[in-house]
Parts: structure tokens; C-alpha cells; sequence
């Protein structure tokens, strides 16, 4: 039994909101829905001839100042579900983990993931089925105490860790077009490979982020090593956000 379906808060009005949008939204009908919470962006600048090797060909690094970047992003997700089913209670509701970098093909930016780890080991099967997308099953706990998030993962096949604590430092900021906070953020896409090595764009759409500056603490970080790449020994450049609704399409072979 998975229990009672409950009522979600899933803005849908976002899919009139396009005006920020790199690019029109897909003909297609959108057809899953997730909402994002506290999310934590942790970024790095990498060697971009040291990620070009753990990157597929077909994908052009996305350079900023002619630095790559590697992102660590925890935060938790609600409403994930198809579009015509409702949120269902042990299924639609659970933290995730994703280790990132941003690549483009023509003229469309997107991300590219290196690893997502989620607490639903149905979403994991799922995503792995139908994307190829490199996700693992990990243990995985949040905790909210005066306005400070305690995040802790652990996944399960090889115990790559992230133990963090975090926090919101100044007030929301929309990223400004051409930003380094834009380019990090604003990105309506992923990019991969399907099971047969054929390379797919996954559309997605969300309204403009709203961040703020952060701090946050991490005990535990072995999610670069967990992909063969290697932080450097500066400071991440950290933001917050504490809400993000989106939808996504099926993916389109390139």
C-alpha cells in the first residue's frame, strides 16, 4: 500500500512564465513535474582539460572566463510525479544529491552529470532505466534548525559521502544575464548518453532562479573523488535557493 494520495503545491502556473526563457520551450507536452527545496550550489573552478576527459565528446565544455566549473548540489524534492498522478506519499517526496558540470551543444547551454544520489531507490531504478542517468541509491538525512540546513548522504554501493551544513547570508538576488550566478544557475537542459551511447537533450523549464549568498560548512566531501576529479584547495563560490518549481520533457536524440 503506498498509503493515501495527498494534495501537492506544485506551481502550475510557471508554464506561462517564459519570457526569461534561452530558448522556446519544446512543441511537446511536458511530462513530469518536481519542485526543488533548499537547494545548496557549491561551485568550484576546474581545469577545463581535466574535465574534458570525464565528459562525452559530443558535449562541448561551457566555459565561463575560460574556466570550467564543477558543481556539488544537495537539497530536497517534492512533487515528483507524472503529470497526470498525483503526489503520492512515500514516492514523490525525497532528498538529492547531484555532482555537475556544463557543457553546450550548438546553441543551448546545459548540464551535464557526473552523479545524482537520491534516498527513493524507485526513482533511482527509474531514472537509470529510462534516461541512463547515473544515479545511485544513498542514506540520506536533513535537519532544519534556526534557518540552517544539516544535510547528510551517504550512498550505498560505495559510500561516497557528503556530510554539510548550510545557510542563506543576504537577501534573494535574481542572477543578472551574462552573470557568473546566471551562468552557474539558469539552465534549461541536460545532456547525455541513452543506453545505446546515442546522445540526448532532456528539456526543462522553471521560472528564474532566485538565490541568495550562502555559507556553509562540509565535514564530509568525497563526492568529486566518488567521479575521479579532484577539488581544488580554494573556497566554493556558495548560493542558496530556497524554492524551485519545474517541468521536464521527454529527451530529444541529438
Amino acid at each position: 500500500m503506498l498509503g493515501r494520495v495527498t494534495a501537492h503545491d506544485f506551481n502550475r502556473a510557471i508554464v506561462a512564465d517564459v519570457a526569461h526563457r534561452p530558448w522556446p520551450m519544446p512543441d511537446g507536452p511536458w511530462i513530469m513535474r518536481q519542485t526543488w527545496h533548499n537547494l545548496l550550489f557549491a561551485h568550484w573552478p576546474i581545469d577545463a582539460a581535466v574535465l574534458r576527459a570525464h565528459v562525452p565528446d559530443e558535449f562541448a565544455l561551457d566555459l565561463f572566463d575560460g574556466a570550467a566549473w564543477l558543481g556539488i548540489v544537495p537539497f530536497s524534492m517534492t512533487n515528483v510525479a507524472p503529470r497526470a498522478v498525483p503526489s503520492l506519499p512515500g514516492l514523490s517526496e525525497f532528498p538529492e544529491l547531484n555532482v555537475r558540470t556544463y557543457v553546450r551543444v550548438g546553441d543551448k547551454p546545459g548540464v551535464y552529470f557526473f552523479s545524482l544520489d537520491a534516498a527513493s531507490a524507485v526513482a533511482v531504478q527509474a531514472a537509470r532505466a529510462l534516461l541512463n542517468l547515473p544515479y545511485h541509491t544513498a542514506a540520506m538525512g536533513l535537519t532544519r534548525q534556526d534557518g540552517r540546513i544539516g544535510y547528510d548522504s551517504r550512498r550505498k554501493d560505495s559510500g561516497a559521502s557528503l556530510t554539510a551544513s548550510y545557510r542563506p547570508t543576504a537577501e534573494p538576488f535574481e542572477p543578472a544575464p551574462h552573470s557568473l550566478e546566471y551562468f552557474l544557475t539558469e539552465r534549461y537542459c541536460l545532456y547525455n548518453r541513452d543506453h545505446r551511447g546515442r546522445p540526448y537533450r532532456l528539456d526543462i523549464h522553471h521560472p528564474p532562479w532566485s538565490l541568495q549568498s550562502a555559507e556553509a560548512e562540509f565535514t564530509q566531501n568525497t563526492m568529486a573523488d566518488a567521479n575521479g576529479l579532484s577539488l581544488p584547495d580554494t573556497p566554493p563560490l556558495l548560493h542558496f535557493a530556497r524554492r524551485q518549481d519545474m517541468v521536464l520533457w521527454m529527451p530529444a536524440a541529438l
